[in-house]
């Protein structure tokens, strides 16, 4: 297993455990058509998939997906003997089996509880998940296990839970609670009263009058230089 390809497996690792708390043994729901292509490529995916996840890993299927392998008949003969190999996980389609790649999208539909890997090579099916956030998806190329990097869908996801937007409704209620036992939350039709500040004196009351030059100012002084004009023709 190259280097490169192991720390690329790790870091997509981590994110998962960091951000939607997968725990090991990881449970790693596979299809006839990842069983098909690890025969064709002849990987051993019970002895090479715990070393590439870097650690313990339950492989399992669903009825519906051996049925399915069974009614291909010969083609699908060798698939069918992996997947039986493996556990079988309960789905909702006892009574009426649906195909594989139906049934195990409706594994991991209701928000994946179970942490479910899923490991196909049904395009349809792989689309699909990757319109889910916090679901791992593994595939096969050539004679290598990859496991896809995480989708747009399970960034925005964390991103928006790194910013509290995503904050659960029992948390909201705890909190809207707590609030109310301390006090902090208004009751119905109370208004908060303002506060009436001291006010100081008006800015423009501190202003100084000006004198206002009137007519009856202006007249005693043309009086004047009139009397001292008449004094000094005497």
């Amino acid at each position: 297993m190259g280097v490169t390809r192991q720390k690329h497996a790790k870091k997509i690792m981590g994110f998962y455990k960091h951000n939607f708390q997968f725990r090991e043994p990881f449970q790693v729901l596979l299809d006839g058509t990842f069983c098909q292509a690890a025969l064709r490529n002849k990987i051993q995916i019970r002895e090479q998939l715990p070393g590439y996840l870097d650690g313990a890993a339950q492989l399992c299927t669903t009825r519906c997906v051996i049925k399915e392998l069974e009614s291909l008949g010969k083609a699908l003969y060798g698939a069918k003997l992996i997947a039986q190999r493996f556990g079988v996980r309960n789905c909702s389609h006892h009574k009426s089996p649906v195909s594989g790649s139906t049934c195990l999208f409706s594994m991991i539909e209701d928000g994946n509880p179970h942490h479910f890997f899923i490991a196909t090579q049904d395009q349809d099916l792989s689309n699909k998940v990757k319109r889910k956030p916090g679901i791992p998806l593994l595939f096969i190329i050539q004679n290598t296990m990859v496991l896809d990097k995480p989708s747009p869908k399970s960034l925005a996801f964390v991103q928006k839970s790194q910013t509290n937007q995503l904050v659960p409704e029992y948390q909201k209620q705890s909190i809207v609670e707590l609030k109310e036992k301390e006090g902090l939350v208004k009751q119905e039709g109370e208004k908060r009263r303002k506060r009436k500040r001291a006010g100081g004196p008006n800015p423009l009351s501190c202003l100084k009058k000006k004198k206002k030059k009137t007519q009856e100012g202006q007249e005693p002084s043309a009086e004047k230089k009139k009397r001292r004009k008449r004094k000094r023709k005497r």
